[in-house]
């Protein structure tokens, strides 16, 4: 199984502004506005606390690419149009746009493989694994297919996961983390999933259940447990629905206080701070007429809430 980094830790000798602003998307944006001077400036007072990377070359995959394309485009169905280029395969037609609401994005979704993902690539390595929605990869595996609708350099082919552009039983495996909250319809995006698995074949799939909204660009679903495995149990054995580390209670939790948090002002903030939480766990009425309940914005009680309610009528 050969990989190849794309993304190491910044250090005083290696900093490099472009590479800097490349791995860290925040960092660019606040630049681009004008609240940060440079990324160098961003580094000296918090990156290197923070242990941010930098982006290394594509060059670096440009021949691993070329073999895995080349290894890829038997699997590739012959019913849907596409544009071949040195560094993907494109069959994100202007149709697939518009069907399944997908639009240009300046959001960077970018993760490592957990030690759960990594084995079922390891236990692949004589296959084919297909990330779906893989995002912009900060290593590079030779025989992980990475689909997605952005085209990063990382990028092998670019789709939408309600219409996989694979034959039935390519992929040896198949993760799906943190995306089936954000496709137009997962249940049509599970049934492609399963498809292209072989048969004995398995499947890796994470989706948020309390998290906040967090749109790449679109954030239509969150599900519990049985949510996730009703999606699959017509097409695949489930072999069980857990919670390990990376998705524990407490990630929710310190994710709703803290942007709860960022979303006030002021004294406000200053004592919703201070707040323990034996003074939280009260009946929610209590707290509606309280300032950090009645001082946030739509903005974040929509990020926040508990529930949204939709109005409609019939045309």
């Amino acid at each position: 199984m050969a990989s190849y980094i794309l993304e190491v830790t910044t250090t005083d000798q290696n900093f490099d502004e472009n590479a800097y602003l490349l791995a860290n998307p925040d960092v660019a944006d606040a630049v681009k506005k004008r609240t940060l001077k440079s990324g160098r400036s961003h580094y000296d007072v918090f990156g290197k606390n923070e242990n941010r990377r930098i982006r290394l070359s594509p060059s670096i995959i440009t021949e691993a690419k070329r073999k895995k394309l080349e290894k890829i485009k038997p699997l590739l169905r012959s019913d849907m149009p596409y544009i071949e280029t040195p560094i993907n395969y494109d069959f994100l037609s202007k149709e697939l746009r518009s069907q399944f609401n997908i639009v240009d994005t300046d959001a960077v979704s970018s993760h490592g493989y957990d030690a759960y993902a990594m084995a079922l690539i390891k236990k692949s390595e004589g296959g084919l694994v297909l990330d779906c929605g893989a995002g912009k990869r900060p290593v590079y595996f030779d025989h992980v297919v990475n689909f997605e609708i952005v085209d990063y350099e990382t990028t092998d082919v670019r789709g939408v996961g309600e219409v996989l552009p694979f034959i039935d039983g390519a992929f040896d495996a198949v993760l799906s983390l943190s995306v089936l909250e954000h496709v137009k319809d997962p249940f049509i995006c599970a049934r492609e999933i399963s498809r292209v698995l072989k048969p004995g074949g398995s499947l890796m799939c994470c989706v948020p259940f309390l998290q906040p909204f967090h749109g790449y660009p679109h954030h239509y679903y969150n599900m519990t447990s049985q949510g996730l495995a009703n999606l699959f149990t017509d097409y695949l054995a489930i072999d069980k629905t857990t919670v390990y580390e990376s998705v524990l209670p407490i990630w929710s939790l310190t994710w709703i206080l803290s942007s709860w948090a960022a979303g006030l002002q002021g004294k406000t903030r200053e004592n919703f701070l201070q707040l323990k939480i034996a003074d939280l766990v009260s009946s929610a009425d209590k707290y509606l007429n309280m300032p950090f309940v009645k001082e946030l914005s739509m903005e974040k009680n929509l990020e926040l809430a508990s529930a949204t309610v939709l109005f409609a009528h019939k045309r």
